[in-house]
């Protein structure tokens, strides 16, 4: 039997923050995961170098069911503190785009910088250990594990969601939670390709591998503006994925695949100034010319823009600025970055990550119901949760 003052579950990006926080206030800290290696998901995050925060982080690129709790953590901790925890560790990295960091070399390098600061700070890392019960006791909380039976004051839940199970994602934390009686915001694959049916689904995988700028709208008038790219089950890229996070089961998104040009003023412009070229001709210049022809296929209008009338331009013009199409779901947690849903934060103090329910249980990162948008912003409300956890657990 061991005693500790925080034992911490699950050894990622929140899990480790925590961790480093809570070991430099002498809290005798222990980090318990089911996985072989720590921080799998920074691992395999920012296709191997890990964007791991955003410049332009504000509470407004955050979802939740409670949208103001994210604001305290992120503003106590903000992304200019872990750059420049990154900086202190000599790590080079760059901005991409849009405020995206990402590590010059691998992500591994900001794996390494977390462990090591645990080591510094007296944390023990116990990895490959399963977790058989949790309880509550009148000193805080015995967590029956593999290796034995651990005794804690703090309890700290840093597991992460469904997303990506190949990589260890389990709902562990979410069987925690309602054993303490919290409420679970219903849980869904965030960030994460959409998938189609039928003839869109034909289409999508003829012209696997292109790529456009496209603009893309939910329903409740949410839109982004990055890439999107056609894969063999549906529709992928930056854009997608970030309005698989607000779109709804049933709903249609509608798409602008040349969003700086009026595609059909453009072609009456052209009709009148060249009429004898080929439509097709005139949108390859702003689209791939398979593209082009897969949309002229499909809605039989090809030709001369002098044999074309306004009706029929203004048809091929709406498959382009303002086409809409229906997904008939997602590729799940399988290939979601992210989980949205979670334990409910109107259960939890926004400024040290308590249960309101239980005292000395505190949940930190995906598990909670704050989930970012694309490009580091995750990672961030790992950094920021596991912060303001680790200066009182």
């Amino acid at each position: 039997m061991t005693d500790f003052d925080v034992v911490i579950i699950g050894a990622g990006a929140a899990g480790l923050m925590c961790a480093i926080e809570a070991g430099k206030r002498g809290r005798k800290t222990c980090i318990i995961d089911h996985a072989k290696k720590p921080a799998e998901k920074i691992r395999i995050s920012g296709g191997g170098r890990c964007n791991f925060t955003n410049l332009y982080t504000t509470p407004e690129t955050f979802l939740s069911a409670n949208p103001h709790f994210c604001k305290s953590a992120l503003s106590r901790y903000t992304q200019y503190d872990f750059i420049d925890m990154v900086a202190s560790h000599n790590i080079a990295y760059h901005e991409k785009k849009l405020g995206q960091l990402f590590c010059d070399n691998k992500a591994q390098d900001i794996i390494d910088m977390l462990v090591n600061e645990c080591t510094q700070y007296g944390v023990q890392i116990h990895l490959e250990t399963a977790i058989a019960s949790v309880e509550k006791t009148d000193d805080g909380y015995c967590v029956d594990t593999a290796i034995g039976v651990i005794n804690s004051q703090s309890l700290v839940i840093a597991c992460g969601g469904l997303s990506i199970p190949k990589i260890g994602a389990t709902g562990f934390g979410y069987d925690i939670a309602t054993q303490f009686g919290h409420t679970i915001i219903n849980t869904r694959a965030g960030l994460v390709p959409l998938t189609f049916q039928n003839e869109l689904l034909d289409m999508c995988k003829n012209l696997t591998g292109l790529s456009a700028e496209a603009s893309i709208d939910a329903a409740d008038k949410t839109s982004f503006a990055e890439g999107l790219l056609f894969t063999h089950r549906g529709l992928s890229g930056p854009s997608i994925l970030q309005i698989s996070s607000y779109w709804k089961e049933g709903e249609a998104i509608i798409i602008n695949l040349v969003p700086t040009c009026d595609i059909y003023e453009l072609l009456k412009s052209r009709r009148d100034d060249n009429p004898k070229q080929d439509i097709e001709t005139v949108l390859a210049e702003h689209l791939p010319k398979r593209l082009v022809a897969s949309i002229c296929k499909g809605i039989n209008i090809q030709g001369r823009l002098a044999d074309l009338s306004n009706n029929a331009l203004g048809l091929i013009a709406q498959h382009i600025n303002a086409w809409e199409v229906t997904p008939n779901g997602t590729e799940g947690y399988r290939t979601a970055e992210v989980t949205i849903g979670g334990v409910d934060t109107h259960e939890l103090s926004s400024k040290t990550m308590e249960s309101n329910l239980s005292d000395g249980l505190y949940f930190i990162g995906e598990v909670v119901d704050v989930t970012g948008h694309l490009g580091g912003f995750n990672f961030q409300w790992a950094w920021s949760s596991g912060w303001a956890c680790g200066q009182v657990a």
